[in-house]
């Protein structure tokens, strides 16, 4: 008996317009049932503004077709990847067993946390499932990913495939790579860590990102996440987040239930650092600090690794660390670097974040760990001591001299290290030119993907360089080098993927490095 839209809307659970603009008013709103989901697809002007509908009802779940408005609907969200699963199974047609899948795929991603891209391409501080986001943004490049894969997974279960998908890791991979969202090795460093699940404590968890990336640890199978902090505080974020904390553990490390194990702690680190004028007292007030309880943790084996550095100092973090957990044996330093994951292949840089002018013992020592460590990875090290002349053509700077001392211990101590220097970073990283005026240089015929700095101010900013330069598909660091125990030190401003992919690190360094 409906013969207007006044009257078709009366007590309507759900309007989907997709006609011309303003034919819903907020009176006809009004008259809807408890909770109404309004689609006002018209574009760019909708059938009702996103104000006026949600001036009318606090109850609307509200969705337009207009990206600046929570909820847009785009077909760019399904389309392109219903299309990309149908056709990498060589499916017949495109049936309603597969239309059905994208859309489970999609609105199940809604439910997850929302990347960092995401949030940093829409200038929003937070976005969770409710009212305003119950559908994923254009831009997040899961997408590809959890469609493709769900349409393609139907396809072949319906019987419309005419080339199965027999290994879905495999492809899920290479989805990924067509996107550029992760490097081949920080994905092969993920599915490393997946065979090996530690226990990984994190502090600063008041941080949305380090909440965020435990529980992305958690989900992918990589860790079993400790976290530290007052239960209260870590609970109300997760919730602020929509985050389970299913499967997490919450040490309040200043609570009186965790006495006994601050003292016990503060008696190994005062045996420990007694030669440096450490005692029991100092200690006990000591592990109210959550970096030296984690790292006593990590110490005492009653965790496999540690996450830290948001709200902390590198160089003091890396005083905590020398004080608990020592460093490694037959080690002179601790040091870090940095893997830019370019279109050619990786790079390392060292020392970025530890050592500031460094002697020619230290070159030496970090040269070494960085040779070892880049082997981890699965790349054969080149190495280069870079500064801003070739081969001793400047010897009035100390960093010359210093590196040149370096190099000839290096060739000396460590001949199956191929390793020259010192060498401008264009010498070092095309072979053809340094062999042309240099033929006589040790690493000829390769190119150096491994550098070392004299200088930390030099590193840093090189990586952070790189960090912004387009060529740069990925960041990963800063990577540890000489602690006995995995810890590792995030970056301040670090995404979630960055502290993610420490953590995968961090874990696969407990098993004395399976990357």
């Amino acid at each position: 008996d409906a013969h207007t839209l006044a009257e078709a809307v009366a007590g309507a659970d759900v309007f989907v317009g997709l006609s011309r603009p303003d034919v819903l008013t907020p009176d006809m709103v009004r008259t809807m049932a408890a909770n109404p989901i309004v689609f006002a697809l018209a574009n760019p002007h909708p059938e009702i503004t996103y104000e006026a509908a949600t001036s009318a009802r606090e109850d609307i779940i509200m969705a337009t077709g207009r990206s600046d408005y929570p909820n847009q609907i785009n077909n760019v969200i399904g389309f392109p990847y219903i299309f990309r699963g149908a056709l990498d199974v060589r499916a017949r047609t495109i049936n309603e067993e597969m239309k059905r899948a994208a859309t489970l795929a999609i609105a199940a991603l809604a439910r997850e946390a929302v990347p960092d891209e995401v949030l940093r391409a829409y200038g929003s501080g937070q976005l969770h499932f409710g009212r305003d986001y119950f559908i994923p943004k254009p831009v997040d490049p899961r997408l590809i990913v959890r469609v493709s894969t769900a349409v393609a997974r139907a396809a072949v279960e319906s019987g419309v495939a005419e080339k199965p998908i027999t290994d879905w890791v495999a492809y899920e991979t290479e989805l990924l790579s067509r996107v550029g969202l992760m490097s081949h090795l920080t994905r092969r460093l993920h599915e490393s860590a997946k065979l090996y699940p530690q226990r990984v404590v994190y502090a600063a968890c008041e941080n949305p990102a380090v909440l965020k990336a435990a529980a992305a640890a958690r989900d992918q199978g990589m860790a079993y996440p400790i976290m530290l902090g007052e239960e209260r505080e870590i609970r109300l974020l997760a919730k602020e987040l929509d985050l389970s904390l299913d499967g997490i553990s919450i040490v309040n490390y200043r609570a009186e239930e965790e006495k006994e194990r601050r003292h016990r702690y503060a008696r190994l680190y005062a045996d420990q650092n007694w030669r440096r004028g450490g005692n029991h007292t100092e200690a006990q007030d000591k592990m109210f600090d959550p970096n030296y309880f984690g790292m006593m943790m990590v110490q005492t084996g009653e965790a496999d690794a540690m996450i830290t550095g948001i709200f902390s100092k590198h160089s003091q973090l890396a005083n905590v660390a020398l004080e608990t957990v020592g460093l490694q044996e037959g080690t002179g330093h601790l040091a870090t670097m940095h893997m830019v994951s370019l279109k050619n292949g990786p790079l390392f840089l060292a020392d970025t974040l530890i050592n500031h002018n460094l002697t020619a013992e230290a070159l030496v020592d970090i040269a070494v760990m960085a040779y070892e460590r880049a082997h981890c990875f699965g790349v054969k090290p080149v190495l280069a001591l870079v500064g801003f002349s070739d081969f001793g053509a400047d010897t009035d700077a100390n960093s010359t001299v210093q590196a040149a001392k370096a190099v000839a211990i290096l060739h000396e101590k460590y001949s199956h290290i191929p390793v020259d220097g010192e060498m401008r970073v264009s010498m070092a990283l095309h072979a053809d030119k340094r062999d042309q005026q240099y033929p006589h240089n040790k690493i000829k015929g390769k190119n150096a993907n491994v550098l070392i700095f004299p200088r930390l101010s030099a590193a840093n900013a090189c990586y952070q360089l790189l960090r912004e330069a387009d060529d740069a598909e990925e960041v990963l660091g800063p990577i540890q080098m000489g602690l006995a125990r995995p810890i590792y030190f995030v970056d301040q401003e670090a995404t979630v993927s960055d502290i993610l992919n420490l953590t995968a690190v961090a874990v696969l360094d407990s098993h004395a490095c399976l990357i």
